[in-house]
């Protein structure tokens, strides 16, 4: 069976659009009554090109925990915890992202930002804390070999 068919029928799917109420409301999309609207549910994979797709994979898995894909039914793919997602595109010429040819940056939830630091940097990952605590959490960049952004986040309680 082919990779792209185990993605879609483990039930990753190519569900890539969180749909917010506010977003609904502002395209006159009716939140409630006789006119219901179905909203995805979350996001169910994160698909990107890689220059050594297996090695990347290994890495993610190894360093930040994010196990790989099925090869077949019978494996239980990653499960997220639940908790709060940001979809946000951000205008074309944002220079939030670094590079001019970058088009996403992957935001991962942390329970302990400290000791995902200390883990990182042991295994000689460039780590940046933001000394900023937010209203929302803490934050802290790095970057995967092949040089695509990472965030990770530690939310605030209470948010």
């Amino acid at each position: 069976m082919r990779p792209e068919n185990i993605i879609r029928r483990a039930g990753l799917g190519l569900a890539f659009a969180v749909a917010a109420t506010a977003q609904l409301s502002a395209a006159g999309l009716p939140e409630k009554g006789p006119m219901t609207v179905e909203r995805v549910q979350g996001i169910g994979g994160f698909f990107f090109k890689a220059k050594d797709p297996k090695a990347l994979a290994k890495w993610y898995a190894d360093h930040l925990g994010v196990s790989l894909t099925p090869k077949d039914y019978g494996q239980k793919p990653w499960e997220q915890m639940a908790g709060p997602t940001a979809f946000e595109p951000f205008p074309a010429d944002s220079t939030f992202f670094e590079r001019p040819s970058q088009q996403f940056i992957l935001n991962f939830r942390v329970g302990n930002m400290d000791a995902m630091v200390d883990q990182l940097r042991r295994a000689g990952i460039k780590v940046e804390r933001d000394p900023k605590t937010y209203p929302n959490g803490v934050f802290a960049s790095l970057h995967d070999p092949e040089g695509n952004p990472i965030q990770l986040w530690q939310q605030e309680a209470g948010h």
